[in-house]
């Protein structure tokens, strides 16, 4: 039985001073909750703090995004080591702002998970399609693309530890979100190209999540369908109360 993961994806939102606030009052609203595994990744500045706050408490630490090397001269980019250091449990990659803003390549990406392994870090990968791709009904094939690259690195040993995001971008910060029935079919496409690589068993263990405009209005109906995991949130994620009710989405 795969466990529900509920990530929050800050972006660039929320000074060091406004991460305090915002972590004190969610580990207060999801104090105990076990049913959900809950991950926040907040901006680079404010990830120490973050992990001194979230000490002993039932939340884990993520960050949005790490570089492919171990160190050098790459001004700007962190390292996976770095991440590991602060204690990082999982790290986002591939994000669809990452791959049209900072043209991030599929096999980019799939290095980057390679780097997060190696260091015990759990990478959830996103992939998704835009808006004139689903229309013209390219979709399966711009994800397939997008997993392809990963399988290229992946190996079955390591699979398990990996978790997807299906994030359509059209959905990501407009407002509109796939509906629950669209969502799990492109979730269980993808659940069949990774059953087609790896097998049945490895297929099951592996979580993905739906990311676009997730709120606690329509979390029960993509958490009814049989493989939406959990979610990848965004703007519901800078408000405690808010980000609690979707952890706690069984109440």
């Amino acid at each position: 039985m795969r466990k529900p993961l509920i990530a929050g994806n800050w972006k660039m939102n929320k000074t060091v001073t406004e991460s305090i606030s915002l972590v004190k009052e969610l580990v207060d609203f999801v104090k105990g909750y076990q049913e959900t595994e809950i991950v926040i990744c907040p901006p680079y500045t404010s990830l120490w703090v973050t992990k001194e706050l979230i000490q002993d408490s039932n939340i884990l630490l993520g960050a949005q995004n790490m570089y492919f090397q171990d160190e050098g001269a790459y001004t700007g980019e962190i390292s996976a080591s770095m991440l590991q250091n602060i204690g990082c449990h999982y790290v986002i990659v591939g994000h669809s702002e990452r791959r049209e803003y900072f043209h991030e390549s599929s096999r980019e990406v799939a290095r980057k998970v390679c780097q997060a392994l190696s260091f015990g870090i759990k990478p959830i990968i996103c992939v998704g399609e835009k808006l004139e791709e689903r229309e013209s009904g390219t979709a399966k094939e711009v994800v397939k693309e997008e997993i392809e690259a990963i399988f290229e690195v992946l190996k079955s040993q390591d699979a398990v530890e990996v978790v997807f995001a299906y994030e359509p971008i059209w959905a990501i910060g407009t407002g509109k979100s796939a509906t629950s029935q669209d969502a799990n079919d492109m979730i269980k496409y993808i659940r069949n190209l990774l059953q087609q690589k790896y097998n049945e068993k490895i297929a099951e263990q592996i979580r993905i999540l739906y990311g676009g405009s997730v709120k606690p209005e329509n979390i029960k109906e993509l958490m009814t369908e049989s493989d939406i995991d959990g979610a990848l949130v965004g703007g519901a994620s800078l408000k405690a109360l808010t980000f609690s009710r979707l952890v706690k989405f069984r109440e």
